[in-house]
């Protein structure tokens, strides 16, 4: 079965995949820096100006300046579009892992054209003081279109 473990942590892990997509659509730094452990690591193999990055701090400073240069309509300040649903939700005591699928609609810095992106990240997490966070995520595109 894809989803195990206690469905009141079940749902708190949902309810953290919504919030950092809620972060992206409002690029709000300080309630997506909040999904992230301390000692996590988020991987972009993809994505080259991005790659991969350690530690709480330099996520959030990659993530910041990175949403400098995506938007909607020739305007980076108007956000990208930004969905995700789990797939899977497994989880062990106060560790976990997951799989969710994203939709991402913005438009490309480079070209100006508006891309579609459909991907999926693969998650480790953890739970400490009743929270859960993300320690480990790893980003791949299996869908891109440009309008």
């Amino acid at each position: 079965m894809a989803f195990t473990g206690p469905l009141e942590d079940r749902i708190l892990i949902r309810e953290l995949l919504d919030t950092y997509a809620h972060a992206v659509m409002t690029r709000d730094a300080e309630t997506w820096a909040s999904t992230w452990a301390e000692d996590s690591y988020w991987a972009l193999p993809e994505f080259p100006d991005l790659g991969g990055f350690t530690g709480k701090e330099t996520i959030v400073s990659a993530w910041v300046e990175s949403m400098k240069n995506y938007g909607l309509g020739g305007n980076a300040a108007k956000p990208m579009v930004y969905v995700a649903h789990p797939g899977e939700i497994r989880i062990e005591g106060d560790r976990a892992s997951a799989i969710s699928y994203t939709s991402e609609i913005f438009e490309d810095p480079a070209s100006g054209k508006t891309m579609r992106l459909r991907g999926r990240y693969v998650d480790e997490l953890a739970k400490a003081d009743g929270q859960w966070r993300f320690t480990r995520r790893e980003y791949t595109t299996f869908d891109a279109r440009e309008d």
